[in-house]
């Protein structure tokens, strides 16, 4: 008889304050994990009563992560493929109202045999079901709870997971808190009384952390550890400090060089092999540089309240920059300024223009607006999803086709250009319905495309309701603009490029969401290295 190897869990809480970092810190504990050899996944655990991320405000939560198979998820799944280089999936991203729609569905259909249906044991037994499920055939599963420790919303996730500590074996599973240490300007110290107060908090909910993470704003001493220690029953070997760092990249330096990371190991039971992290210093060392060669890029943006919004393309931009050394400035442009084509003159700025995706009827004319000065003044052009079909209005409206437009802009328009899919008519305001995950295009061999990718048949991420109308694909090359990539299924336009220009290149898919840190993406490598030959 074969046993079934037994994945060993890890689980990522948070308190004090909201958005420390548990993503991140949870994804550089899979990346140290990985470096040592071990097969990791994650999941992100949400309270959010919605059923996945795609119908949530990005001004108030920031980016969309769309995943492979077409999962709407949290930024932070974003963050966990950057650091750990692997594609994850519809099981890695877990809302609560994923979890209650099972729940009422299951006592719908009678599944419950008659029982009343509760928080304990019904609710908490079908999350745990999600993370067992997302957990197999892993070495180790890490499992992230969103929300701060003593919010409401977050008690079911909480027991679950101290539940499922027993059901599985305390062996085997591991509970890391993150926890704030406040710095006190007038008196210049850093006090523990919040992260102490957090994990009596967590204790008091039937959780004993093993590991503590501290974050600060400042750097501080191994006194601080020693207190922590004393007061929460953490080990001093248990607990990492993490001030700010100029990089995200560097906290998996950081706690491996505090020694957590073995310590996480040795409290699995689990060999402590030694880690392969050279690309991953490399990539840092690159970041520490200072480069003399620099850029402007004119970011046209939609949604300006939330820095995350936009967060996988900055980063896409960063890879791509780091690598061919050269600094980057990023300016956040209003695209309803430009709307007033006065306005386009302030983009002679920059060395750059690029157009992120985005939805809904405002702004659109001011990015058609950039797409078109980007165009006629010969700028480096990087226009995705929503800035593909952009940069198809403007090319058509640059050759006389003034009515041009698009679904969005005027839904009665006899002159879309833009057009919604077949597929999604009537479906604009539902949630999980739109083009998502992986898609096919195939390339053509004589467009500068090809030369970006090096291969003719590519996979790009997708998640949009629109598309180039087929009725007018026949005109591109009138309007200058010439298909360089096309879905085989469907015959769907996925990339058009300009025919006499040094960069104007767009593409109906999100290739930001395949940029790594360590390797970046070719078109936003190919909009870089376009600017620098300028």
């Amino acid at each position: 008889m074969v046993l079934k190897k037994q994945t060993k869990y890890i689980f990522v809480t948070g308190g004090v304050i909201s958005g420390l970092g548990k993503g991140i810190t949870a994804a550089s504990i899979a990346n140290l994990l990985k470096a040592r050899g071990f097969n990791v996944n994650l999941q992100k655990c949400d309270p959010y009563l919605n059923v996945d991320a795609g119908m949530l405000n990005p001004r108030e939560h920031g980016e969309c992560f769309v995943t492979k198979d077409g999962a709407e998820t949290d930024l932070d799944l974003g963050h966990y493929e950057r650091f750990i280089d692997q594609e994850l999936n519809q099981q890695s991203s877990l809302m609560a109202g994923r979890v209650l729609l099972k729940v009422i569905q299951d006592e719908r259909a009678g599944k419950y045999d008659g029982d009343d249906v509760q928080i304990i044991p019904h609710l908490t037994a079908a999350i745990q079901g999600y993370i067992l499920e997302a957990g197999k055939g892993f070495d180790i599963h890490i499992v992230e709870i969103g929300g701060t420790v003593g919010d409401y919303e977050s008690l079911s996730f909480i027991e679950a997971i101290r539940e499922l500590g027993l059901k599985v074996g305390i062996e085997n599973c591991l509970y890391i808190h993150l926890v704030y240490l406040p710095y006190i300007n007038t008196s210049h110290e850093i006090k523990t009384k919040p992260a102490q107060n957090s994990a009596r908090e967590l204790r008091g909910l039937g959780i004993q952390p093993n590991i503590l993470v501290a974050r600060s704003e400042e750097p501080a001493n191994s006194n601080i550890v020693k207190k922590i220690s004393l007061f929460t029953g953490v080990k001093e070997s248990s607990i990492a400090l993490l001030p700010n760092a100029p990089s995200i990249y560097e906290v998996p330096l950081t706690l491996e060089d505090s020694g957590v990371a073995t310590e996480i190991v040795r409290l699995l039971g689990l060999k402590d092999n030694k880690p392969s992290l050279k690309e991953w210093r490399k990539m840092v060392d690159l970041a520490t540089k200072s480069f003399d060669k620099k850029i402007r890029i004119g970011f046209i943006a939609k949604y300006l309240d939330n820095t995350d919004t936009y967060v996988s393309v900055f980063e896409a931009l960063k890879s791509a920059a780091l690598w061919n050394e050269v600094k980057i400035d990023i300016d956040w442009i209003d695209s309803t300024e430009l709307e007033d084509q006065k306005n386009t003159q302030k983009l002679k700025e920059y060395d750059g223009i690029l157009v992120p995706g985005g939805f809904g009827k405002r702004g659109l004319e001011g990015k058609i607006n950039a797409a078109k000065f980007a165009y006629q003044n010969k700028i480096p052009y990087l226009g995705l999803c929503l800035g593909m079909q952009m940069a198809v209005i403007a090319a058509a409206r640059l050759s006389n086709f003034n009515e041009a437009t698009s679904f969005e802009i005027d839904p009665k328009s006899k002159f879309q250009v833009i057009t919604t899919m077949n597929d999604q008519k009537g479906k604009e305001n539902t949630g999980g319905t739109m083009r998502l995950g992986n898609y096919n295009c195939n390339i053509n061999k004589d467009s500068l495309t090809f030369k970006l990718y090096n291969q003719e048949k590519i996979i790009e991420r997708h998640r949009h309701r629109g598309e180039c109308n087929p009725k007018y694909t026949g005109d591109f090359d009138k309007w200058g603009i010439r298909i360089a990539g096309v879905n085989p299924d469907n015959g769907l336009v996925e990339i058009i490029e300009a025919k006499d220009h040094p960069f104007y290149v767009a593409c109906q898919f999100h290739p930001e969401f395949k940029s790594r840190p360590t390797k970046p993406h070719p078109l936003f490598e190919g909009f870089l290295k376009a600017i620098l030959k300028v």
